[in-house]
């Protein structure tokens, strides 16, 4: 294939960056023009005027699939950067009506779901009725992505994060504490990695970002434990150790509902284990009204 004439090629067209963006995600020409409403066909000819412009194959055929080339790669992974470009264009002038208005996509893991957002989604809905709140949940690599991504335009995560195209506003920690069944009568006046060693312990699922954290604080101690039970549900976990099978460690929010403290018995751990959450955004991302004013809201509700 010729190299690209920069001199005489013709401008990329954002159209022609959509269709590479659904071949590239359905790995099929013919999905692709099917998602767009064009004849496979069209979608081919597209495809090639736009590698004759860039001088570049851009997919290679694996098996039944197409997938995209080196340099199509390299394309794909420009275009969450393009599509930021183009959103902050059009937000700088839609800014000038100052409204909060529009859907703001938010990321947040199941606990922050269950006990922290429902209030600020309250709040938020009463003061601004125009505005649309998306919620999804995950864990907190998992949400880093798709925030880099621009498939969220913030997310609640749990701190450390690393990621150089993220901005970062810490909130309150929140503290991890012991857990059990309150008819097993109270703790011990200090809850040691050792000591919650000897119990049967009903943990979170191992990959999620506060695992990590307890696990680490039982790295502390000379024994591992080994968990009787791993359950991905804070809610799970609650009625599982209130039906007396085990013990857990939870963050303080989750059990600082009076149906919570009637079943269960909470004390603080030795050492003591915080972890911190933060709200994630792109960099780059422009702070439209509705985002500015969904920020301020969770930041408020932490006393930030």
């Amino acid at each position: 294939m010729a190299a690209i004439d920069s001199a005489s090629a013709s401008p990329l067209t954002l159209d022609q960056l959509r269709k590479f963006e659904q071949v590239a995600a359905h790995g099929s020409f013919t999905a692709a023009a099917a998602q767009l409403g064009l004849t496979q066909p069209a979608m081919s000819q597209q495809i090639r005027q736009l590698e004759r412009q860039l001088g570049v194959r851009l997919f290679e055929r694996v098996g039944r699939r197409v997938a995209p080339t080196a340099a199509g790669l390299d394309l794909l992974a420009h275009l969450p950067g393009v599509h930021l470009a183009l959103e902050s264009a059009v937000q700088a002038v839609r800014a000038h009506a100052d409204q909060v208005a529009g859907a703001v996509r938010i990321g947040t893991g199941l606990t922050a779901c269950l006990y922290r957002l429902p209030p600020v989604l309250r709040r938020l809905r009463q003061a601004h009725p125009r505005l649309a709140l998306v919620v999804s949940t995950g864990n907190t690599d998992e949400l880093v992505r798709r925030v880099e991504d621009n498939q969220l335009d913030l997310a609640l995560v749990t701190l450390p994060v690393a990621s150089r195209a993220l901005g970062l506003v810490p909130l309150q920690q929140d503290e991890i504490v012991a857990v059990r069944a309150r008819e097993a009568g109270a703790w011990p006046a200090r809850i040691t990695p050792a000591l919650l060693c000897d119990q049967p312990l009903v943990m979170f699922a191992p990959g999620t970002s506060t695992r990590g954290l307890i696990d680490a604080w039982f790295g502390q101690g000379a024994r591992k434990p080994q968990p009787a039970m791993a359950l991905d549900s804070v809610e799970a976990i609650k009625a599982v150790v209130a039906a007396g099978l085990g013990c857990s460690l939870l963050p303080r929010a989750a059990v600082a509902s009076p149906e919570a403290q009637a079943a269960l018995a909470v004390a603080p751990l030795s050492p003591p284990l915080h972890r911190t959450q933060a709200i994630a955004l792109r960099q780059d991302k422009p702070l439209t009204p509705a985002l500015r004013a969904t920020v301020a809201a969770i930041a408020a509700q932490d006393g930030g």
